[in-house]
């Protein structure tokens, strides 16, 4: 009986052990599966997997939907065409949109990406005609950003801001003499008679530059369509220089018929549209849109050509 007593208490106990043993895996897993959802959760809230990376407004309202154009004008950057074209175009398709406002704060950058913005918003305007489009500048608009901006339908300035600039430049530096000085001999192997355009460890080629010259005039004279395309009659075609590169404050800009009026993004919403409430349609890149722009454009700084034309 002590013997049968004994196995009976000994096989209970291994069967509580076991459970219990089974109850600790089961929590283990439960805790283990908690701890990875936190953190999967972190990590796509960082990289964007988790939210709405766009900026616009899920308002129902009448509102007047606003895009920033802010910082130098490049591929892969936050002024990128890509970035611009994205919230103009979810601004001008949301139904509630009575005008959309692009708030211009830049120095200019590629003409590429200007084209295509300048481009792709004319586009925009034919497909919603009962929209209004407008240009507001912060404190500059100039060279690229100006292209840009004369798609709009009218464009305003603060009486302070800078506006113009359209013109375009390629610059660079040259290190011959340089390295004459310290004794360093440049081996270029090229094939090709202009591969090494414009190289500046080589002495400067008058054909090579005469043919620089020769591309900036024909781009320069692409912008200058484009400008007297947008504003049409409204330029004061008596001023030579309008096209010469030179800059103007906003007030001024009026007068030459670069600007039309002086506002804000505040004032054009209350007294041209007549409806105060504004929408931001600007899109916000997550973290790892972010960090992959940088390494692209990083890559093609490394790896990309040394020239470099700028509507800036």
């Amino acid at each position: 009986m002590n013997e049968s007593f004994e196995r009976d208490a000994l096989k209970e106990i291994l069967t509580a052990s076991i459970k219990e043993q089974r109850s600790a895996r089961r929590w283990g897993i439960f805790f283990k599966f908690l701890t990875f959802a936190y953190l999967f959760m972190i990590a796509g809230l960082m990289l964007g997997w988790i939210g709405d990376e766009d900026a616009e407004s899920a308002s129902s309202g009448a509102h007047v939907a606003v895009v920033d154009l802010n910082g130098e004008i490049s591929a892969g950057g936050d002024a990128s065409s890509e970035m611009v074209l994205h919230g103009l175009k979810n601004a001008f398709e949301d139904r509630n949109s009575k005008a959309v406002i692009l708030r211009a704060n830049s120095p200019g950058g590629s003409p590429v990406q200007s084209g295509m913005m300048y481009d792709e918003i004319v586009r925009l305007k034919k497909q919603h005609p009962k929209i209004p489009f407008y240009v507001v500048v912060e404190d500059v608009c100039a060279s690229g950003c100006y292209y840009t901006a004369v798609a709009g339908d009218k464009i305003f300035a603060d009486k302070a801001s800078i506006v113009g600039s359209i013109g375009v430049l390629m610059d660079g530096f040259g290190f011959t003499g340089t390295m004459d000085k310290l004794g360093v001999e440049r081996r270029l192997i090229t094939a090709g008679a202009n591969k090494g355009f414009l190289d500046p460890f080589s002495p400067q080629s008058e054909e090579q530059k005469q043919k620089a010259v020769t591309m900036l005039a024909e781009v320069h004279q692409q912008f200058i369509n484009v400008v007297k395309q947008g504003r049409g009659k409204r330029l004061a075609s008596n001023n030579p220089d309008i096209f010469s590169g030179l800059v103007w404050s906003g007030e001024t800009g009026v007068k030459l018929g670069l600007v039309d009026g002086l506002g804000s993004v505040s004032s054009v919403a209350r007294d041209i549209v007549k409806v105060d409430n504004v929408v931001d349609f600007t899109p916000q890149p997550s973290y790892a849109d972010r960090l992959a722009r940088q390494l692209g454009v990083a890559a093609a700084t490394t790896l990309g050509a040394k020239l470099d034309i700028r509507l800036k």
